[in-house]
């Protein structure tokens, strides 16, 4: 009660909720009155000891729901395999053994043996206990009205255990019946499945871990200032992030990231905000600027006044859109499902052959001597069953994509199980992230144009010297670039005296006898430096071709115009003209400028260009897609990419790019090459073609088999299918696509990327 009162009695508490059994507070309030700090604060005051602070509960409890059904499946998976590999060993290898085969062929009881009875014993806690769990399924897919994959698994292996049980046990009472079992069947059939399931459980379930990626962009710490009445700061306090609350004043230092959405209120600054805007250079910041958190500081000290937190915030939103957008994918209605009705057939080919035996009977020499109408109606029924069991249709997708995932990593292509590359075949449209997608992510020089008879390495050695007290990229990229004229590693650059560096407009320094001035040319003219006609000209034409246009100044004179650009990568228009004739359309969407988006788009041959995009917008732009009818898929490597890579039928994150891009997507691209978007297209379509050969091969032997299995020969021929040829059969049928998966193996490249490679 001493808790409750005090947590009521700050501002902006709207409810309280207290669990004394869970020691569990749950608490409604403004973030504008009142947050976390404030309430923790309030409640160890009243004695409650320590706090523990959960941000995203409900995402730590699908992470362990889903750790828990991998444990599960795995454990399932074992204990089969502990019990189905004697089963085989006794059915189908020790029977060949001189030695063992005699002593499993001893009877127990009349025509039973000690083999048939150790498989019975064996088989029943998989058919009954490992395996229940498809008993489930398939009830409820009946209650439903929609057999499914669980309902002809449980169905066949049913049919081939009971049958089993019945020759087994009319061979321990009778003195000349020889018993065939299928007891290996329904076992082997029960842990192939198993295993399936765990390794398309491991696929699954990645929405936890790019959120949890996500959250790691933000700062563990943050130091908050404290002022006194006057406005005057008097001390600084280092608290845990989330503690963060409305309106508190976070201090910023170099290098450091961002705690919180919020305004700079003083200092100046470049903020890394790639991650979230794609923008490849860092935005100048001063008083009055927004900052968003989880981006970086590159220089100089900020001080943030803090405007949104919590869920409210940037990346809170961003989390949240990875989050619907996961959960909004919608499962695949696999083919192998719509086949259950086969079931049927069988039931009906019992019943015909029954009927037919029980009303107008057969002529004494249709039934064999060791069986009844009864036993020849059910024979007929269990054949049709086993021959139509879904071990080929199983196997069908899962080995196509098994081995298609593994070559594709072998390529460079990872590809995140059959959900993937379903979905990658459908393709007939990709959007392109600009920045580290289409080109490289980093910028460097392209271009030097000189308007004094200069030597280029005396030019560049006065700007390094001037640009190698800046942090900032441009900057960096121009020192780079100027070691390209000196042999040795570590150059040492002449003395910079008298440096000024104004943000956002370019900096100033006495390099040996010269004054030396680098920057736009609002800098230069602030300084009263004319910047001729042929120069202004210069500028245009590079911004036209989405450079950077850095003017460079001695004594108050323009002497030179350095290009600096964040270059397309190679073969960027190949790839895409390529994708034109795959009929696949290609749009780009970045959050970069128009005149750069246009420019790049022109460059890489993309007519269909949205620029200044927000990661929602992206998102958003996606979804449009979809909705048109397309089959989308998303390339980027930028966490402001994340929400549009998991919105996307497949989203394709580049290898060099975020963890959060990485995790959000469906294919990786490890080795960071452009080309490998089509291979992950081709690939998935020669795969798919696999897969549907593999239901050719599949459905082909059970289109023949079943009709002979249900006896359409016998009243013309005699010629009847016994289970265990319908065994055999089905086992022919697995082998062939297998076999047919296993051809994927010696996938070649398009030639493009062939190209690429040599």
């Amino acid at each position: 009660m001493i808790v409750k009162s005090s947590v009521q009695a700050l501002p902006g508490v709207e409810d309280i909720k207290i669990d004394t059994e869970l020691q569990k507070i749950t608490i409604s309030y403004k973030p504008d009155q009142t947050g976390p700090r404030d309430l923790i604060e309030v409640i160890e005051s009243a004695g409650s000891g320590h706090i523990a602070v959960s941000i995203y509960p409900e995402a730590d409890g699908r992470e362990q729901h889903r750790n828990g059904e991998i444990t599960r499946y795995r454990q399932s998976f074992l204990w089969s395999l502990l019990f189905t590999i004697p089963v085989f060993l006794t059915s189908m290898v020790f029977m060949y053994i001189p030695g063992l085969k005699e002593g499993l062929d001893k009877k127990v009881v009349n025509m039973m043996s000690i083999g048939e009875l150790l498989r019975w014993i064996l088989s029943t806690p998989v058919q009954f206990v490992i395996g229940r769990k498809f008993y489930t399924g398939a009830y409820k897919a009946m209650c439903h009205g929609s057999p499914n994959m669980d309902v002809l698994i449980a169905l066949g292996t049913n049919t081939a255990y009971f049958y089993s049980v019945y020759s087994v046990l009319r061979a321990a009472t009778s003195e000349n019946y020889v018993s065939t079992d299928f007891f290996e069947t329904s076992s082997m059939l029960i842990s192939f499945i198993l295993l399936g399931k765990y390794l398309e459980i491991l696929a699954k379930g990645k929405t936890s871990e790019a959120i949890a990626k996500l959250m790691d962009l933000a700062p563990e710490t943050a130091t908050v200032l404290m002022y006194d009445k006057e406005g005057n700061v008097v001390s600084e306090k280092e608290i845990d992030s989330r503690l963060i609350q409305k309106n508190d004043v976070i201090k910023v230092i170099p290098g450091g990231k961002v705690a919180s959405d919020g305004f700079v209120i003083w200092g100046q600054s470049h903020v890394n905000e790639s991650m979230i805007t794609g923008e490849s250079r860092p935005v100048a910041k001063r008083k009055g600027d927004t900052v968003i958190g989880g981006t970086v500081n590159e220089n100089g000290v900020l001080h943030v006044r803090a405007t949104f937190v919590g869920s409210e915030s940037a990346l809170a939103q961003i989390v949240r859109l990875v989050e619907s957008a996961q959960m909004a994918k919608a499962p695949v209605q696999k083919f192998a499902d719509q086949i259950s009705k086969v079931i049927l057939l069988s039931f009906l080919t019992w019943l015909t052959w029954f009927l037919a035996g029980r009303f107008h009977g057969y002529p004494s020499s249709w039934i064999p001597s060791s069986m009844d109408s009864f036993q020849l109606a059910l024979q007929f029924g269990i054949s049709v069953m086993v021959i139509a069991c879904p071990c080929a249709l199983g196997l069908a997708t899962p080995t196509a994509v098994m081995v298609a995932t593994g070559v594709g990593a072998s390529q460079g292509v990872l590809i995140k199980g059959g959900q993937a590359l379903e979905s990658a075949q459908k393709v007939d449209c990709i959007v392109f992230d600009k920045t580290g997608t289409l080109t490289i992510g980093k910028p460097i020089v392209v271009n030097t144009r000189l308007f004094k008879n200069m030597v280029l390495r005396e030019f560049y050695d006065y700007v390094a010297a001037a640009e190698v007290n800046s942090e900032h990229p441009l900057a960096k990229a121009i020192v780079e670039h100027a070691k390209n004229f000196h042999s040795e590693e570590t150059h040492i650059w002449p003395e910079a005296r008298d440096f000024i560096s104004v943000t956002g407009h370019g900096v100033k320094a006495k390099i040996s006898d010269k004054s030396v001035i680098v920057g736009n040319k609002s800098f230069m003219l602030s300084l009263d430096i004319d910047v001729p006609v042929e120069a202004s000209e210069i500028l245009m034409e590079e911004e036209e071709k989405a450079h950077t246009g850095i003017i460079v100044a001695m004594d108050q004179e323009i002497v030179g115009i350095i290009s600096v650009s964040d270059p397309i990568k190679p073969n960027a228009h190949e790839v895409i003209s390529y994708l034109k004739s795959m009929k696949v359309e290609c749009i780009m969407v970045t959050g970069d400028n128009w005149g750069t988006a246009k420019a790049i788009g022109k460059e890489v041959g993309i007519e269909n260009i949205i620029a200044e995009a927000k990661p929602e917008q992206k998102a958003e732009k996606v979804k449009e897609l979809q909705l048109s009818g397309k089959t989308v898929a998303m390339v980027g490597d930028g966490i402001n990419d994340s929400p549009a890579l998991v919105a996307a039928n497949v989203g394709m994150a580049i290898g060099a790019g975020t963890d959060v891009a990485i995790e959000a997507a469906d294919i990786v691209l490890m080795k960071s090459n452009l080309e490998d978007v089509i291979t992950a297209i081709d690939l998935s379509r020669k795969a798919f073609f696999r897969i549907r050969m593999n239901y050719v091969w599949a459905l082909g032997y059970n289109i023949i088999g079943i009709p002979i299995a249900a006896g359409v020969l016998f009243p013309s021929t005699r010629f009847r299918l016994p289970p265990w040829v319908a065994g055999a059969a089905m086992a022919a049928s697995s082998v062939s696509v297998v076999c047919w998966s296993l051809l994927l193996r010696y996938y070649k490249r398009p030639l493009i990327t062939q190209k690429r490679q040599t």
